[in-house]
């Protein structure tokens, strides 16, 4: 049934806004490129929204529907839907106004033969140049660019925001080059500054073109990989130093993109080239259910039946590199960060024991203690707070 206010009856035509169709396997995407509005549809029901489009009223699609084939529609379900995504102009409001997407002329710059030549010559440079000097391979001994650690921790971070906004900024140009609206914004996660872009318009594009929009922030992290090892290459000194730095922290943000637990950009790209619909979800309860029947707790195994069928066959591989995506980042940990974070920490310490510390390297040493150790206490607070908060609003719903 439509919502009460909804003016569409049997025998009236719907006023739809203009949708776009996108044809994908067994799956019909339909929505509105203005407002980012999409949904899934199956051929059938698409022809529907067709029929509906093209002013035929309610009554009218449910009875093409059924001669064409052989079964009655619930129409209404189809009008309450359509209404819930916005695809229904109500009375008074105006037909958007398709105005030009801004940026897309950079965006369709910075993807251009040109600029893929400039990105291959900077790699190509910088490979080289390793070659020449294999001191200028970023290694984790590149972290400690100075002996004032606080230094190092502020420097790092700094740097690391606009880099990681260029990260972003290059996911939203490559969809702004397709006419899509991309969005891109900072916020916090956990206890970690992040920004974000929004791609939902690649919903409406087809599968093989959605896949540089998903890449192209790796490929902006390769690029500045290569820039900072060539200005270090050229410029030595401290300025090579943190240059080398800032390549070996670029890196490791490179590397986050297989931590396959997580959401990242190679996740991404495998379901989009598989069309699933929640890999994850269902890789992390399938990998449940082998546990659980090893332990023999068959009261906890979730019913698979209920899963995607694409989601389903995926996860039967997929799965098993959530375990490979923590070793990875373990391996990350105990390889890259997690010695020369303990040598900093250590030598920070010791410089409290012998007496003969100046002034400055004892306040070097305690803004970088309180820096460090202060975001630690930070996240463990803000893990205790969300988990307080998950058992009170249990406790609420169970009262209640």
């Amino acid at each position: 049934m439509a919502e009460p206010g909804h003016t569409s009856t049997d025998d009236t035509p719907l006023a739809l806004h203009p949708l776009v169709y996108l044809q994908d396997g067994d799956e019909v995407t339909i929505g509105r490129r203005d407002t980012e509005s999409y949904a899934i549809f199956p051929p059938d029901g698409a022809e529907l929204v067709r029929r509906l489009q093209e002013g035929a009223t309610p009554a009218q699609a449910a009875d093409w529907y059924e001669a064409e084939y052989g079964e009655r529609a619930d129409v209404a379900d189809v009008v309450e839907a359509l209404h819930e995504l916005g695809f229904v102009r109500t009375e008074g409001e105006p037909e958007p106004v398709a105005g030009p997407v801004r940026w897309q002329r950079l965006g369709r710059a910075a993807f251009s033969p040109a600029a893929w030549t400039a990105y291959g010559l900077i790699v190509a440079w910088a490979a080289v140049s390793v070659i020449r000097d294999p001191g200028l391979l970023p290694t984790p001994g590149d972290l400690v660019f100075s002996h004032y650690y606080a230094v190092i921790t502020l420097v790092l971070f700094v740097v690391a925001v606009p880099l990681i906004a260029v990260h972003e900024i290059f996911h939203a140009l490559a969809g702004r080059r397709l006419g899509i609206r991309s969005r891109t914004r900072m916020s916090y996660r956990f206890y970690f500054l992040v920004v974000e872009t929004s791609l939902d318009g690649l919903a409406g594009v087809e599968r093989r073109k959605r896949y540089l929009p998903i890449l192209a922030g790796m490929v902006a992290d390769v690029v500045l990989i290569a820039l900072a090892v060539i200005t270090a290459g050229l410029v030595h000194g401290l300025t090579g130093r943190v240059c080398l730095a800032i390549a070996f922290t670029t890196f490791i943000r490179l590397l986050w993109q297989f931590f396959l637990y997580l959401r990242t950009d190679i996740y991404v790209l495998i379901t989009t080239v598989l069309g699933c619909v929640d890999l994850h979800t269902t890789a992390v309860r399938m990998l449940a259910n082998r546990v659980n029947r090893l332990l023999g707790r068959t009261d906890r195994l979730t019913d698979e039946s209920l899963w995607h069928p694409v989601d389903r066959r995926a996860a039967r591989w997929y799965s098993w590199l959530l375990p490979i995506g923590y070793a990875i980042s373990l391996t990350t940990f105990l390889w890259g960060v997690g010695p020369v974070f303990l040598a900093m920490t250590s030598a920070s310490l010791d410089r409290f024991g012998t007496g003969h510390s100046t002034w400055v390297q004892l306040t070097d040493a305690a803004v970088f203690l309180v820096l460090t150790f202060g975001q630690i206490a930070f996240a463990l607070w803000l893990a205790a707070r969300e988990r307080l908060r998950s058992r009170r609003a249990r406790l609420h719903h169970v009262i209640a």
